[in-house]
């Protein structure tokens, strides 16, 4: 094995357990379900979390029961545009299946409109995060519709004052999914931030090779050693096939339990 071949299998183990494993298309049911949960633990170590619509949570627990393997859903997904009040309600029933984790996109557009948008979408995450209680928020900034800089750092900005926990670029819904870029401006916030917020890269990151790039440039501006579970994550579907494909695992094994 060379050495590049080797570098890529040492990249690809630090992926797996930062995976968000996700599923969030129309079709989703419990046979869907059933067969994300089956891959989320592998020969090698489990991902992170599955994230999955709000309506099969507590199928996901159950099937998970056991292990290590947190449960994410999303709210206020995707357009961002729901009422504080209906968004916190949806956290409320979300905490009550089980989630461990809200992924929850902000109301970008009020960022993009300017004139009080950012206090506005300030008081909204303030709402959900005293919603979530001690649960995990990771709020979704939609990078790519935001575009342009500045406004990545708005939004930044405005999700560590309402207290998130990580910021997550995109929700995978619109063409524009996660750069670099913004990126670079999204771990400038967390590290920054007067406490611990972490980064999610979600958006068309498929392959260990791009996602090795995200690695790079969280530990270029965050620290050689900020890189976890805790403080980093990825948000795909597709992408732990290329991990286990690198580390010589073929597909991923299915458990059993619970179903």
């Amino acid at each position: 094995m060379s050495g590049i071949e080797m570098n890529i299998v040492a990249v690809a183990t630090r992926i797996l357990p930062l995976l968000d494993l996700t599923s969030l298309n129309d079709a989703d049911d419990a046979a869907s379900t059933a067969a994300l949960c089956a891959k989320a633990t592998t020969p090698i170590g489990n991902v992170a979390a599955v994230c999955l619509w709000p309506s099969f949570i507590s199928k996901a627990k159950q099937l998970l029961s056991g292990t290590d393997v947190k449960v994410a859903t999303v709210v206020n997904f995707p357009g961002g545009s729901l009422p504080a009040e209906k968004v916190v309600d949806q956290i409320a029933h979300a905490l009550a299946d089980g989630a461990d984790e809200i992924d929850v996109v902000m109301p970008y557009a009020a960022i993009m409109a300017g004139m009080g948008g950012d206090q506005r979408a300030t008081d909204h995450l303030l709402a959900c995060r005293k919603a979530c209680g001690t649960a995990t928020m990771k709020v979704i900034l939609e990078s790519g519709a935001l575009a342009k800089p500045a406004l990545v750092e708005r939004a930044s900005k405005v999700a560590v004052a309402a207290g998130a926990d990580f910021l997550k670029t995109s929700t995978g819904k619109i063409p524009a999914g996660a750069t670099l870029g913004a990126a670079r401006i999204m771990l400038t916030a967390c590290r920054d931030a007067p406490r611990p917020v972490g980064f999610k890269a979600s958006g068309g990151i498929r392959d260990v090779e791009m996602a090795a790039h995200y690695l790079a440039v969280a530990e270029e501006i965050c620290g050689p050693g900020w890189v976890s579970p805790a403080t980093f994550r990825f948000g795909a579907s597709g992408l732990l096939d290329a991990l286990l494909g690198v580390l010589g695992q073929g597909a991923a094994t299915p458990v059993t339990t619970g179903y």
